[in-house]
């Protein structure tokens, strides 16, 4: 291009305004859609990520109005039987052969979860002494629990302390703790001689569990008044094989196979005692049980 013919093209621009105006006019025309175009993209970004946190909201409220309510196994005894006919006629027999026809029971405030019956024997033999023995039975059973746990957990935990209990008489000496099978799910005899001044006793303390239900068993004698000393382990094998009955009555009143608490429904007697811990009875002979409860409320 020569340079007149510039020259004259750059006059012409100046010249004439409406080629610039024209000129601006498209170019903001084009900006508009970019601006529209951006404004747009902004709009449904925010549109996306507000839907994303509410789904997320609802997703949290619906996992935790769904999640389950904590459960525990239910234990497997519901019932015991009446303390006073967990044992024969013919063990009572072996065991107290001088008590009375019937045992003494104790108080309860609820019949289906603990009971105890205690029998004293003396075979009074005039100026040669006397033979005395002493029998508590006691019975305690443990639900299950949401916050405390199972029924046989607990009743395990219970079986420990009561052995332990057992094992920590103050003056006992002599002592002896041994395991016993073939009686419920666990069983513990603790053996000691107790210096009294009635005589000297033979005590033997045998704890069993059997699934949620504890059975504990105080058995001792005494020669008194010049009368000989009673064998410790003939009072050892008779109370092993009282434990034995008490365990089958206890599963026999769950299992419908009679007794008070045959059908797992039936209510025992409601002469069973108050508490476990509370359960040894008084004998009316010269001397109480010399142990310490073995049965305490756990």
């Amino acid at each position: 291009m020569s340079e007149g013919t510039m020259q004259r093209a750059a006059q012409s621009d100046q010249r004439d305004p409406r080629t610039k105006r024209a000129h601006r006019v498209l170019l903001g025309a084009a900006a508009v859609p970019l601006m529209l175009v951006a404004t747009a993209c902004s709009s449904d970004s925010g549109s996306s990520s507000d839907d994303n946190a509410a789904g997320a909201g609802q997703s949290t409220e619906s996992s935790a109005s769904v999640s389950p309510s904590p459960t525990v196994q239910a234990a497997a005894y519901k019932s015991l039987p009446d303390a006073c006919d967990t044992l024969s006629k013919g063990t009572l027999g072996d065991l107290v052969p001088k008590a009375s026809k019937s045992g003494k029971q104790g108080k309860s405030d609820d019949v289906a979860t603990r009971g105890s019956c205690s029998w004293s024997s003396l075979d009074n033999n005039g100026v040669k002494g006397s033979q005395f023995r002493w029998l508590n039975v006691s019975l305690l059973r443990f639900d299950s629990d949401v916050t405390r746990g199972e029924g046989d957990k607990l009743a395990q935990e219970y079986y420990a302390k009561q052995v332990q209990d057992a094992q920590s008489v103050e003056g006992a000496k002599n002592a002896k703790t041994e395991p016993v099978t073939g009686t419920g799910d666990q069983a513990t005899l603790v053996r000691y001689d107790l210096k009294k001044k009635e005589g000297s006793f033979k005590q033997q303390t045998l704890v069993t569990r059997v699934e949620n239900v504890v059975v504990t068993l105080d058995y001792n004698g005494a020669g008194l008044a010049g009368e000989k000393t009673p064998s410790a382990d003939t009072l050892a094998k008779l109370v092993k094989s009282a434990a034995k009955e008490a365990v089958a009555s206890v599963t026999k009143a769950n299992t419908g196979g009679g007794g008070s608490g045959s059908t797992g429904e039936t209510s025992p007697s409601p002469s069973a005692s108050k508490s476990a811990s509370k359960s040894a009875s008084k004998p009316a002979s010269p001397s109480a049980s010399p142990s310490k409860s073995t049965a305490k409320k756990s």
